[in-house]
């Protein structure tokens, strides 16, 4: 039988990404990252749902694409992928704090961890408003 699963994931977002830049996890109650965190969690749930998308457990690429106007940018590169990353990586591995305030969108998880990343790129892109899309593949393992 085939293996019908989505090897690859685009989508798109309105406003900023999250952003990772202090101690607090982002996921954190009341976080002031919280509208960020929702509104891409939300944006990958509908990808994935339109797509049948389920949880890569191999390795993983990772295309992050900011559209913003020129000279506007709020945080560099490593802070806005970093907070992507975070987020689309299953939660269930954040236990030292509550995540029922997201409710059904703390399953949205697009891989199983952070280390299975074996390629990332980042670009920006003029835009009048902010904005971003998202690409998550699998790599083919080399043998």
């Amino acid at each position: 039988m085939q293996d019908t699963r989505a090897l690859a994931l685009t989508f798109e977002v309105s406003g900023l990404p999250p952003v990772k830049t202090e101690a607090l996890s982002i996921f954190a109650a009341g976080h002031r990252q919280a509208t960020r965190v929702r509104a891409l969690l939300q944006a990958a749930c509908t990808a994935a749902q339109r797509t049948g998308w389920t949880p890569l457990t191999g390795p993983v690429e990772v295309d992050v694409t900011l559209r913003c106007p020129p000279g506007h940018r709020t945080s560099d590169a490593s802070t806005l992928v970093g907070g992507v990353c975070a987020v689309l990586q299953d939660k269930k591995r954040v236990a030292n704090i509550g995540l029922a305030h997201l409710g059904v969108l703390v399953d949205v998880a697009l891989w199983s961890d952070d280390r299975q990343i074996r390629r990332l790129s980042y670009v920006e892109e003029p835009a009048e408003d902010f904005s971003y899309q998202v690409r998550v593949a699998a790599v083919p393992t080399m043998v």
